[in-house]
């Protein structure tokens, strides 16, 4: 029968590092607060330097000019605080991990960080100054291009959360080979129904276009086949260590 006294315990770390990670986002927050406007600014560059000349963006509703920039501003403090409040997470669980678990939870954390991040840049950098100068080029005749500031900002926020989360298939593709569940062969068997699956997810996680439905799917696929060269070389190593350490562990529990 479990402890209440040691559930109550974790329940409390628990609460503890929530309020951690929570402190973490809203301190980002107030130093962020006050450059909203230029943070909107910057995010907006790629689709103001592809507007035809004397065009700009506008605001549809009242409230926009405000609360876009603010938006804004909450979800980047929640992107920046991510290492802190992975830490707190891993913080949490890392005493109920085996040595071995915790030689790979703690890189895999930090290199799916950089990963989500790096998912974000190629997003801003490569994605946006293609598809914005595209969709403006097939505006049809006496149309003008003139975007609301709200949904710009939902649109480019769905791009980032697709490229961020799909930058993380290598960490997938490891996590799977080292427990056990595929392996690199298996994989490699299964390439062109992941390539096609690569062009499926690229159509339901981005707008309706060409243009970022391929620019997803090909670092997917790119990112699937990194993602099985390193997870080769997870494999296996799981088991021979966790079962030294589940001996351990059932050794001292008949100790006990």
């Amino acid at each position: 029968m479990s402890d209440p006294n040691s559930l109550i315990s974790h329940l409390i770390e628990l609460r503890s590092r929530i309020l951690k990670a929570l402190a973490s986002v809203l301190i980002v927050f107030l130093c962020l607060a006050y450059f909203a406007n230029d943070l909107y600014q910057l995010l907006a560059m790629p689709l103001l330097e592809s507007l035809p000349e004397n065009s700009s963006m506008i605001a549809t509703d009242v409230a926009s000019p405000f609360f876009a920039p603010f938006k804004l501003t909450l979800v980047l403090s929640f992107f920046i605080a991510i290492p802190f409040v992975l830490y707190q997470i891993w913080g949490f669980i890392a005493p109920g991990l085996y040595r071995n678990e915790k030689k790979l939870v703690a890189p895999l954390l930090l290199s799916s960080t950089l990963l989500f991040y790096a998912g974000m840049a190629f997003a801003y950098f490569v994605v946006f100054p293609i598809a914005f100068a595209f969709f403006n080029s097939v505006a049809p005749e006496g149309v003008t291009v003139s975007t609301d500031i709200s949904s710009y900002l939902n649109f480019v926020l769905k791009l980032f959360f697709a490229f961020g989360v799909s930058f993380e298939i290598p960490i997938a593709i490891i996590l799977m080979c080292w427990t056990g569940v595929t392996d690199a062969k298996s994989l490699r068997a299964k390439r062109p129904y992941v390539v096609v699956g690569a062009f499926v997810v690229g159509m339901l996680l981005t707008p309706p276009d060409v243009i970022s439905q391929t620019l997803l799917a090909i670092p997917m696929w790119l990112l699937f086949e990194i993602g099985i060269i390193i997870g080769g070389l997870y494999a296996g190593k799981r088991r021979p260590d966790d079962d030294e350490d589940e001996s351990e562990t059932t050794g001292s529990s008949s100790a006990e």
